[in-house]
């Protein structure tokens, strides 16, 4: 038995704070643009020391998560023992705090996780960006604090700037969106960049001159996220209300976690089967 310690990482939630499609290439990945950021609140791993490899999930999110080589967190783990040449002496546990399926980087941000709880279990390195690409185009953002511009199919992150000290609420009607029909949807595969993409250049107010191109599909998929968007666009002292990634799962920025606290007290008040959750950068 190892003499290891218990180790316990964050799987930050992933908000696509935009999200512009400006291309796709011939093997059908899209280009795309995004101004990604981390949230403290997510996921939660557990890695501890065992004789024999096994994997369990538990949390408000457990339900119809597969414990098998389907989930990215097994996959993410053999890849790191098969890169070091380790057995995986451990117990991995997965705390799942997000909604399956939901535009905030899960399944990717989990991965990731592991692969940083195993970094510091065994003392190796990390996967390059074309392992990390390998297993999901959205492992790598995953893997950086920030404000972080993602490029290309995923593979291309850049750090802009470190997390402004901005409130996040965080809101799904818990109804899943397929990421294939909503990319299918879209009217256009070549739309506008972001303009005048720096660090020193973002703030609340060029945030709100960008763009989901995945928005509009789906709300005309599913209009509960129409009606999410709206509703966090009527709370008090909002900036930007937009939706993240492919959704179901939008978001609403404030000037401080205050303002956030109070917007997702009322939000989950006025909507007790939504699920919200007031957070920060990190």
């Amino acid at each position: 038995m190892s003499t290891r310690k218990t180790i316990k990482v964050t799987a930050h939630a992933k908000v696509n704070l935009t999200l512009h499609v400006v291309g796709q290439r011939d093997n059908g990945y899209h280009e795309l643009q995004s101004l990604v950021c981390l949230t403290e609140f997510g996921d939660q791993i557990h890695l501890l020391p065992a004789a024999d490899f096994s994997f369990q999930v538990i949390g408000p999110y457990a339900a119809g998560i597969p414990v098998d080589e389907s989930n990215l967190v097994v996959q993410a783990a053999k890849l790191m023992a098969q890169k070091h040449s380790k057995s995986l002496d451990c117990q991995i546990i997965l705390e799942k705090n997000l909604p399956m399926a939901s535009g905030i980087g899960g399944g990717s941000s989990d991965a990731a996780a592991v692969m940083r709880a195993l970094s510091q279990y065994w003392s190796v390195s990390l996967p390059n960006v074309d392992e990390l690409m390998a297993l999901g185009a959205d492992i790598p953002v995953c893997m950086t604090k920030g404000l972080t511009l993602m490029e290309g199919a995923g593979e291309d992150v850049t750090k802009l700037s470190t997390a402004p000290n901005w409130g996040l609420v965080l809101v799904n009607p818990n109804v899943g969106v397929s990421t294939p029909a909503v990319f299918n949807a879209l009217d256009s595969k070549q739309n506008l960049p972001m303009k005048d993409v720096a660090g020193n250049c973002i703030d609340i107010a060029w945030l709100g001159d960008q763009r989901n191109d995945l928005e509009p599909p789906a709300m005309a998929m599913v209009p509960e996220v129409a009606t999410v968007v709206d509703a966090i666009s009527a709370a008090p002292q909002c900036q930007v209300a937009r939706m993240s990634g492919s959704g179901a799962t939008c978001f609403g920025l404030f000037t401080d976690i205050k303002h956030a606290d109070e917007a997702a007290s009322h939000l989950q008040k006025v909507h007790p089967n939504w699920w919200v959750v007031a957070t920060k950068l990190v």
